[in-house]
Order: structure tokens, then C-alpha cells, then sequence
């Protein structure tokens, strides 16, 4: 892991951050110094092949970027819950005029597979991590024959030694600070999961793989923190929000410019599983977490149309504002100055 991070001026990795980015901030981080991040579990594969190849063409061929993505279970329908579920929120549908019945089924997010995995073979990525685990030993093994790297978070200091027993190359220590999905996976208990700064010095000190600290790190201080807590480099996500390379709405980056960022829940309301977003009306009417949502990532069926009908009407309060908890002291600026300032933070922790 040192000589990987060696390869690259900082000890920093973009967090991947599906539908809040494409190829053009993974570019732009890695351009600056960093290990830049492609989300692809919003993706179909033949989205993922032109993102890649984009990348491979900005790049030199030797450069350091990462694709990420989730290897959950996909669960089977439940009529009744999608029932039950579409009745409670049968209010929110009737003031935007929304008919339950002509609502197909939502984007989702799709887990890892062979066609994900044959998308990006020619690719090569250099590094292949993961989000609620780990997928099958022959989805892993394929990745590493063309000499891939394979990361995965841990929540816990025993998912940690989970994903170390299986020979990953880092774990991303996910701390409860962190913007978007948690990314648990041997325990829905959100009881277990600490902040990044005891859990990167737990997981350091109970598995000898490279740590990646993630959750709340947006500046030097907090990337100097995480180094000095053990960790071989920091994950940086809600930080670039805000720059000219993502891609997310001007709804979302008013919500992020403003009071509200300061108050942040989880909330499995979007999806179905738990994540860490800014609290809107959605969040503050029906949950934040709310049991009788559908499991994840089928509730997105159901939050999509209600997210849809009133961003047409210029509002944020059905969209997953994902964010972590120190989004308030996030600024607009470009990529490549982010990754300079926490980057250089982070560098001078390590050494």
C-alpha cells in the first residue's frame, strides 16, 4: 500500500459518489496529485466503458484512479411493503399530482457483476473497491488478474477483520460522520458504527492492511487528524461537491451553501438504506428513518417521482441532499485546489 500511495504526490482519495460526479472529477483529482474515484453503481455498462475510456484518454497510462462499487444482495419485490409504502405516502403524491399507478420502477443501484466486470476489463483500473462488503471470490479474482488493487469499507473494527481474513489490499474506515450510504455489512446495528477518528485507530491497531480514513475530513486539520490516527491516507467526498467538476444540481449546491448543511441525519428514506444527507422536508416528515421504507435499493421507486416532481417546482425537499457532517466548512473552489489543500495536510501528517 505504501509504494501505491508513493506512486501519487498525496496520501488522497476522492470518495466515489454516485450521481454527484462522473470521469471529469476523477480527471481532475488525479490531474492534481490524488487517487481519483468513477462510481459505477449507477451505471450500465456500456456508461461505464465510455467514463473509463474517458479517463484512460485524459490520463497517463500509468496513472492512479479507482472504480467503485456496491455488492449488495438485490432484494425481491414485496407487494405488501410497496403497498403499505405507497399509501403512507400518499400525501406527498397528491399535492404534486402524482399517480401511484404510473410509476415504473426507480434507477436503483445495480451490485457488481460479470457485465460490470467485462465493462471494465479493458480498462484496467488500477484500483476496484467496494461498498457493503465484498463480491463473490470469482468477481474478485478476475478483478486482480489484470493487477488490480481491491479496497472495501469497513464500518466496524469486525468488518475490518473480515475484509482483511479475504486479503484486501485497504480498508476504507467509513466513520458515522461520513455523506451517503453507510456501507455496513455484517451488521444493520447503526449502534456499532463509530466516527472516523476511533475507528480508523481501532481498525489501525486491529488488522495489519493499510487503513483509508474517511468521514468529516474537508480540511488540513481534519486531514492531519485522521494521518496522526493511523491511517496510510485520507477519503475526501463532500469537499468536492461544491467545485465546477460535479455534477450536482443548483438545488443541491444551494442546500450545501446554506444553513441547512449544519443539520444532517441518516435516513433510508431515498433508498432504503441508510445514508447520511442534509435534513429536508422528506426527511423531517416521514423519518429519517422510517421501518416501513421498502428494503434498498427497491424504495427508490417511490422517492424518485416525489423527488422529480418538486425539483421541476424549484425545491429540495424531496432530493437526497447527501452530505457529511462537516459540510458546513466545505467552499466552492476547483478539485485541484481541495486536493492541494488537505492533500499537502495530509502528506505532512504521514511523514
Amino acid at each position: 500500500m505504501s509504494s501505491l500511495f508513493d506512486r501519487v504526490r498525496f496520501p488522497l482519495v476522492q470518495a466515489p459518489m454516485a450521481g454527484a460526479q462522473g470521469s471529469a472529477l476523477a480527471v481532475a483529482v488525479c490531474r492534481a496529485g490524488g487517487i481519483g474515484s468513477l462510481p459505477g453503481a449507477m451505471l450500465t455498462p456500456d456508461a461505464l466503458a465510455k467514463e473509463l475510456a474517458t479517463i484512460r484518454e485524459s490520463l497517463p497510462d500509468d496513472a492512479l484512479f479507482n472504480v467503485n462499487f456496491f455488492c449488495h444482495q438485490s432484494p425481491a419485490a414485496d407487494e405488501a411493503v410497496d403497498r403499505a409504502w405507497f399509501t403512507k405516502l400518499a400525501p406527498a403524491y397528491g399535492e404534486f399530482g402524482i399517480d401511484p399507478a404510473s410509476i415504473a420502477a426507480g434507477p436503483g443501484r445495480l451490485p457488481f457483476s460479470e457485465a460490470a466486470a467485462e465493462a471494465i476489463a479493458p480498462f484496467a483500473p488500477p484500483v476496484v473497491s467496494f461498498h457493503f462488503g465484498l463480491p463473490s471470490e470469482a468477481l474478485v479474482a478476475r478483478c486482480r488478474a489484470w493487477g488490480a488493487q481491491i479496497w472495501s469499507s469497513a464500518t466496524t473494527v469486525a468488518e475490518a477483520r473480515w475484509l482483511a481474513e479475504r486479503g484486501v489490499d485497504a480498508i476504507i474506515a467509513q466513520g458515522l460522520e461520513a455523506g451517503g450510504h453507510r456501507g455496513h455489512f455484517l451488521s444493520d446495528d447503526l449502534s456499532m458504527q463509530l466516527p472516523m477518528l476511533p475507528l480508523t485507530q481501532q481498525i489501525s491497531r486491529a488488522v495489519a492492511t493499510p487503513v483509508i480514513a474517511a468521514g468529516g475530513i474537508v480540511d488540513s486539520q481534519s486531514a492531519s487528524a485522521a494521518m496522526s490516527a493511523g491511517a496510510a491516507a485520507v477519503q475526501v467526498g463532500t469537499a468536492f461537491l461544491r467545485t465546477p467538476e460535479s455534477t450536482i444540481s443548483k438545488l443541491y449546491r444551494n442546500a450545501l451553501a446554506s444553513k441547512a448543511a449544519t443539520h444532517t441525519a441518516l435516513t433510508n428514506l431515498f433508498t432504503g438504506r441508510p445514508a447520511r444527507g442534509i435534513v429536508n422536508r422528506f426527511m423531517r416528515e416521514y423519518g429519517p428513518l422510517n421501518a416501513d421504507a421498502p428494503a434498498f435499493p427497491l424504495a427508490t421507486r417511490q422517492s424518485a417521482p416525489l423527488r422529480a416532481a418538486a425539483e421541476a417546482a424549484g425545491s429540495a425537499d424531496f432530493t437526497p441532499l447527501w452530505a457529511g457532517q462537516n459540510a458546513p466548512l466545505c467552499e466552492a473552489l476547483p478539485a485541484e485546489e481541495i486536493v492541494k489543500r488537505i492533500g499537502e495536510a495530509a502528506l505532512a501528517a504521514r511523514r
